[in-house]
């Protein structure tokens, strides 16, 4: 089994590619050990010293870590990955289901058409570009003219995703959707 790893925009986050599929439904973020638990493969990834958070998408994990060196904590991290899919067991316990936001969304019922042309374009033209970089981007909502996303994983404390958000996608759904007047992360 051979695992490749890319960088991210997040110096903080390494990206790791199995060639397999992680999740096939969904994504999954860990921000904490205790949040592993209908993971094993999250679990073992916990175990290695510096491991902060885990991102589970269709096909990468990203992992986030603190300031010890990569250097150090590659070999180990690759060893679980490698030991989990060479064991034949399911990364996510079949009680876990799928995750795909933090919960419920909201916005005016007068805006619900906008709403869902706002969600195509994060759907079709956002979430693909920040999967490359081993992140998710959710819609959580839009009142007033703003509009509220969740960003995980890589992007989630990356120091270029206020830059993403502001000029990429703020931008693009400015340009089709003259309703939108802000972007924020929630």
């Amino acid at each position: 089994m051979f695992i490749q790893t890319e960088a991210t925009p997040n110096p903080a986050t390494l990206k790791f590619l199995p060639g397999r599929v992680v999740l096939q439904d969904g994504t999954r973020d860990f921000r904490s050990a205790d949040d592993a638990a209908l993971s094993p493969l999250a679990q073992k990834l916990f175990a290695v010293p510096g491991v902060q958070a885990i991102f589970f998408g269709h096909d990468f994990i990203t992992v986030t870590k603190d300031d010890t060196d990569w250097q150090h904590m590659k070999p180990a991290i690759l060893g679980a990955i490698m030991e989990q899919f060479m064991s034949g067991q399911p990364v996510m316990l079949a009680s876990a289901g799928v995750e795909d936001g933090d919960g419920e969304e909201f916005f005016e019922a007068g805006d619900a058409e906008t709403v869902t042309v706002i969600k195509d374009l994060i759907e079709t033209r956002v979430r693909p570009a920040v999967a490359q970089d081993g992140g998710d981007i959710t819609f959580k909502g839009f009142k007033e003219g703003i509009v509220y996303l969740s960003m995980r994983g890589a992007c989630s404390g990356c120091p270029s995703s206020t830059a993403t958000l502001k000029h990429g996608i703020q931008n693009l759904l400015r340009h089709f959707v003259p309703e939108v007047e802000e972007v924020r992360a929630i």
